[in-house]
């Protein structure tokens, strides 16, 4: 029986099978592609057996050929037909077991990036950063490659190459090194109120941001910037704000690194509401016997724009306002009342409105009807001193030319008045008072044509008498 026709795997075992009978038996001996085979010089791996036939262990592509078997005895030599034998080697095209991972580090941290690939016969791999080869030519590991970074800066893209001779694969890992968030969007203004702003905003960031922050000030003060923090959302409302107000407002975000560069800013304005206080400095005086000139100063809060004023004035100024007589004044500061009685005395209000509502009213001033005779002083105001005097200040008339001032003054509610005079000046001391006693002022100024009218009262106490205040102390009791 001679060799068949064989097909073995490399790194398998195969074996030809031989035999030959005669008389003598005959010596069996195998040759491949003609040439006689020693098995003595294959360290063990190939062998031939006691039947005859020929085993070779670990096959390798270099055992394939033609084999044949020759029977050979002193009658003579028989040879085999010939058979061959085909070592096939198992192709598989490289491919990764093990994926390389991209990875999200913080500014100048380590990382390694393992790549395995696998195939028949075993790739080699490598690492590239673009076309830069990060690994040595003559020092390319089979199979396993594993990239060490330090120190790293920059996000970069790192690739994977596995190549045998079945060919070629890649894989793409990517290192993200964190950053600050970029700017978001320039915010919107969705809704304003005489007290609020509303915003909306883009994020600006394909990552997702921890919060964002809000930064916002009025364009009329120089004062720092208003914060508010640890917003989650893209949209907000900021609260608290100056009716009638132009802001400047920024957004930017913070994630695990820190805060962001802020965005562009929006500037836009608050609604109005009524004015808030009242105009200041009303003074009023007569441009003729029956017609009378009261002017004005702007409220300090107006909370809008002033879109006129309101005159209200009487002869009874212990009625409501409402039955008062009225005049309405266009966006001036001053206007003249006309039609008024000889010899009277006359008690004025004003107000500011806006297109949202009337203002408080100012204090009462009162002119005397009385052509010529100075207008109420200003800014009278009474300040204790000493236990037994009272200093009084204020701002005198406009326009009249004063003589002198005239001072009304009295203890209390129910003492009578004192009268004193003085040359013009705009302070007086009021001396020879009682102490901790409670004083009512009230002071005119004189023209020569006559004299105005007084101020409200104003009321101040003397100080308390150091002796009363020592008799008092616990340590004297």
């Amino acid at each position: 029986m001679g060799p068949q026709l064989k097909v073995v795997e490399r790194t398998r075992t195969a074996t030809m099978l031989c035999a030959a009978s005669g008389n003598p038996d005959p010596e069996i001996t195998w040759f491949k592609d003609f040439l006689p085979v020693d098995p003595s010089a294959s360290n063990g791996r190939i062998k031939q057996l006691r039947s005859g036939g020929l085993q070779i262990e670990s096959s390798e592509e270099t055992d394939q050929g033609k084999y044949e078997c020759v029977a050979s005895n002193s009658a003579g030599v028989r040879y085999s037909s010939p058979a061959n034998l085909y070592v096939r080697v198992r192709r598989v095209a490289p491919r990764f077991s093990i994926l390389p991972v991209s990875h999200e580090i913080m500014p100048g941290g380590n990382v390694n990036i393992t790549c395995v690939a696998v195939g028949s016969p075993m790739p080699y791999v490598k690492w590239m950063q673009g076309a830069e080869d990060l690994t040595p030519e003559d020092d390319m590991p089979v199979g396993r490659n594993v990239l060490e970074l330090t120190d790293v800066k920059d996000s970069a893209n790192y690739t994977c190459v596995a190549m045998s001779s079945l060919g070629v694969i890649e894989a793409v890992a990517q290192i993200t090194v964190k950053s600050l968030p970029k700017a978001p969007g320039t915010p919107v203004v969705t809704e304003t109120t005489a007290t609020s702003i509303t915003i909306t905003w883009d994020s600006g960031n394909p990552d997702p941001v921890s919060y964002y922050v809000i930064e916002y000030k009025s364009k009329s003060q120089d004062g720092p910037y208003q914060i508010k923090e640890d917003i989650t959302t893209t949209r907000y409302s900021i609260g608290g704000l100056s009716p009638n107000s132009e802001y400047e407002i920024w957004v930017s975000a913070v994630n695990s690194i820190g805060q962001g560069p802020p965005s562009e800013s929006v500037v836009t304005r608050t609604g109005e509401q009524a004015p808030a206080s009242a105009p200041r400095n009303v003074q009023g005086r007569m441009l003729s016997s029956a017609t009378m000139i009261i002017q004005w100063e702007e409220p300090v809060e107006p909370n809008g724009q002033i879109r006129g004023y309101r005159v209200y004035y009487t002869m009874e100024p212990d009625q409501p306002v409402s039955n008062w007589q009225k005049h309405n004044v266009d966006d001036s500061l001053l206007t003249t009342v006309g039609s008024l009685l000889e010899d009277e005395t006359y008690t004025v209000r004003v107000l500011a409105f806006t297109s949202v509502g009337d203002g408080p009213l100012s204090d009462p001033i009162q002119v005397k009807t009385q052509q010529g005779v100075p207008g109420q002083p200003m800014n009278f105001r009474a300040d204790a001193k000493t236990e037994t005097s009272i200093v009084l200040t204020w701002s005198p008339p406009r326009q009249e030319i004063i003589v002198k001032y005239e001072l009304l003054y009295k203890e209390g509610d129910h003492s009578k008045e004192v009268l004193k005079n003085f040359e013009p000046t705009t302070s007086f001391t009021v001396e020879g008072l009682k102490p901790n006693t409670e004083y009512v002022f009230r002071l005119a100024a004189r023209s020569a044509l006559g004299l105005g009218a007084f101020t409200p009262e104003v009321r101040e106490r003397t100080l308390q008498s150091s002796r009363c205040l020592s008799f008092s102390h616990p340590s004297l009791r």
